[in-house]
C-alpha cells in the first residue's frame, strides 16, 4: 500500500526516464491526473491518457527526450510530504530554477503552475518542482 501516492507518481517518472522507457503507467486518482494535464501542458511529458474502468484505472504518460536522447525532466522533486505539508501565499512564489521550471501547487483554483497562481493571486500547498 502506498502512503504518499504523489511521490510515488513523481518518483515513477523519474525513475521510468531513468531507465530510458517510453512511458510510464499509474494507478488513477483525480489529483494525478490533473498534476499529469499539467506537465503535458507545459510539454515536460508527451500524451497523458486515462484508461481502464472503475477499479482497474491507470493514467498513461508519454515521456518526452531530446535529439540526444536525454530527458526532458531534468529533475522533479516532492516538496510537500504527508509529515510536513508546505504551504506558500502567491507573493512568496518566485520562478523556480532561473524561469527553466515551475512548482506545482495544489490550490482552490485545481492543480496549476506557479506562474498562473501568481497571475491569479492565489496561494496554496507546494507539491513540487520541476525543471
Amino acid at each position: 500500500m502506498v502512503r504518499d501516492p504523489i511521490g510515488d507518481m513523481l518518483i515513477r517518472i523519474k525513475n521510468a526516464q531513468m531507465a530510458g522507457l517510453l512511458s510510464v503507467s499509474l494507478p488513477y486518482s483525480k489529483v494525478k491526473l490533473e498534476i499529469a494535464k499539467l506537465l503535458e501542458l507545459k510539454n515536460f511529458v508527451g500524451e497523458v491518457s486515462s484508461k481502464g474502468k472503475k477499479n482497474k484505472r491507470n493514467i498513461e504518460i508519454v515521456l518526452l527526450y531530446d535529439a540526444s536522447g536525454r530527458p526532458k525532466i531534468s529533475e522533479i522533486k516532492q516538496i510537500s510530504k504527508p509529515s510536513r505539508r508546505v504551504y506558500s501565499g502567491w507573493r512568496e512564489l518566485k520562478p523556480a530554477k532561473s524561469g527553466f521550471g515551475f512548482y506545482i501547487l495544489s490550490t482552490p483554483s485545481g492543480v496549476i503552475d506557479s506562474q498562473k497562481a501568481r497571475q491569479i493571486k492565489a496561494g496554496g500547498e507546494i507539491l513540487g518542482i520541476i525543471w
